[in-house]
């Protein structure tokens, strides 16, 4: 029977417009009736593979699209590009087809079949994969687990170690983490345990002695010999760190690097990267190159680009220089979608609806992927809200950070998701976002709680948040005694959060069958001082700039 071939056009990954710039043609052949020499095989995309694995190793995260079965969708609607797809009905493809061709070959090969076949493990290796480090062979892995590695985040050469070196180390962690730790879970919810232990004191004291020499200087000799080995490998070696810091900061440094490595190599087993080359690596966004940290699924034909161009109005992701060059020239935008609920300064905050601005909102979620590592939301944003910060110049609004909101949420989240972008980070933007989600919950006259998981940046500036508004309500409280109802109440923060915040603070005592919660002076004044020393260039949210209500339905 003759084969037809059926082309099908693929639109630009971020704009519903057909765009001969960023389109990309996909032939599928169908047959309408199959060889009787010819084996049966199944081709899956790596997004429909993604999928099924995701479904079968997590059943309780939540997943795009439960009700079909089809690869998601980008956002023109189309499935991610699969040029290249994985053939899993053999483990050698070339040697079936072979089979297939060669009646003799097929003959011979049955005297073969009383053998047992071999068992297909979940972990494959591309033996045709090398590590990009000069002078490694892809032997041994810096978590010591594994026998073979393709990414520099793992190899032992790139990190000065060799194999044995690293299966040595692995061993020694492993001893340290099986130690008993069953006092410290039984004690860890307790709330009368609010001064430190003797072992944790003692523990304590060994890391201030471990830590005195640290600032202590390089030798000359250490130095030079520093310096040589900078000039000899340049980027293809990591700099020495002995003797740099101390001994118990470079172990932790070290284990820090090796869960990592093991990490992204669970990402890669699972199939949500690949090796080597199909992670986006670099973004041009506006005036600023942004390394990105995590993968993003944006579509096999531009993550497999390494690098991708991203105009910071529209979010519109595109192949090449000449491509945004000419998509800037005809860009009408220059704030994003939707009403704007908030501004003061240079500052302003869009409400974006994920139903009304969908595609704005699929590129938003793809580009936060980028640095974000608890993020599962791509496509599916119709039921949520987003609240855009932007800085504004004589060429526009440019993008500051985001947070997503549900539209109905039944146990209160006044925040979904939350990013900051890598350029604006450690200015105080982070803070702004936090307390501008916390003032639409004191409108909505909700308490409010973020999502989790949160992400290790997003906790850290949730802490240092919740830490600066209880220590404010102390410093303005003038009563005798404090409720955690009341503070909760004023501030709209949740009453777990702040009772988890006073113990962190030690300021929360059981003292005869009683939860106290003590005003501690010393963290007030310090706080305090702070605020004194920052001024008038503090970046806060102010109430009185704030025009919005409430979405009706909520």
């Amino acid at each position: 029977m003759p084969r037809r071939r059926q082309r099908v056009h693929v639109g630009s990954g971020s704009d519903g417009t057909e765009d001969s710039d960023s389109s990309a043609e996909r032939e599928q052949t169908n047959s309408s009736e199959s060889d009787g020499n010819m084996p049966k095989r199944t081709r899956l995309t790596r997004a429909s593979l993604r999928l099924s694995q995701s479904s079968q190793d997590t059943p309780d995260v939540k997943r795009v699209g439960d009700h079909d079965e089809s690869p998601p969708l980008t956002p023109t609607g189309n499935a991610p590009s699969s040029e290249s797809e994985l053939d899993i009905s053999s483990p050698n493809a070339s040697h079936d087809e072979s089979l297939a061709k060669d009646p003799a070959l097929r003959d011979s090969d049955k005297d073969l079949s009383h053998r047992p076949k071999r068992r297909r493990c979940h972990e494959t290796y591309n033996f045709n994969m090398k590590c990009p480090t000069p002078g490694c062979n892809s032997l041994g892995h810096l978590t010591g687990k594994h026998e073979r590695h393709f990414a520099v985040s793992g190899c032992p050469l790139y990190h000065n170690l060799s194999a044995d070196e690293c299966k040595v180390k692995a061993s020694t962690r492993e001893k340290h983490e099986e130690e008993p730790k069953v006092q410290e879970e039984s004690n860890r919810h307790a709330t009368r345990h609010q001064t430190p232990t003797t072992k944790q004191t003692r523990y304590k004291e060994q890391v201030t002695e471990m830590r005195k020499g640290r600032n202590s200087g390089l030798p000359k000799e250490q130095k030079e010999k520093y310096m040589e080995h900078r000039q000899s490998h340049g980027n293809t070696r990591e700099p020495l760190l002995e003797n740099i810091t101390s001994e118990y900061d470079l172990e932790l440094f070290r284990k820090a690097q090796a869960r990592a490595s093991e990490d992204l190599e669970k990402l890669r087993i699972q199939g949500q990267i690949t090796e080597g080359s199909n992670m986006i690596k670099t973004i041009l966004f506006g005036r600023y190159e942004l390394d990105t940290w995590y993968h993003s699924p944006y579509p096999e034909e531009y993550a497999r680009l390494g690098r991708l161009y991203v105009c910071e109005f529209c979010l519109k992701y595109m192949k090449s220089q000449t491509i945004l060059r000419r998509h800037m020239a005809k860009c009408v935008w220059k704030h994003p979608p939707g009403d704007e609920v908030y501004r003061k300064g240079a500052i302003s905050v869009f409400e974006v609806d994920g139903k009304k601005n969908k595609i704005y909102c699929q590129n938003l979620c793809l580009l936060a992927k980028l640095f974000l590592d608890h993020k599962t939301l791509y496509y599916d944003v119709e039921p949520f809200l987003f609240y855009v910060m932007t800085e504004a110049d004589n060429t526009g609004c440019h993008l500051v950070g985001y947070f997503s909101k549900e539209k109905n949420s039944f146990l209160n989240y006044n925040v979904s998701c939350i990013l900051t972008m890598p350029q604006y980070m450690r200015q105080g933007y982070g803070k702004m976002l936090i307390d501008f989600s916390y003032l639409l919950s004191k409108v909505e006259e909700k308490v409010g709680s973020p999502e989790r998981p949160l992400s290790d940046l997003g906790l850290i500036s949730y802490r240092s948040y919740w830490k600066e508004v209880l220590l404010r309500y102390m410093y303005n409280f003038q009563g005798k005694e404090i409720s955690i109802k009341e503070i909760s109440q004023e501030t709209a923060v949740n009453p777990v959060d702040i009772v988890s915040t006073l113990q962190s603070l030690q300021m929360l005592k059981y003292w005869k069958g009683k939860h106290l919660v003590l005003k501690r002076q010393d963290l007030i004044d310090e706080w305090k001082a702070k605020e004194t020393k920052r001024g008038s260039n503090n970046k806060t949210i102010d109430p009185n700039s704030l025009k919005w209500t409430p979405p009706k339905g909520t």
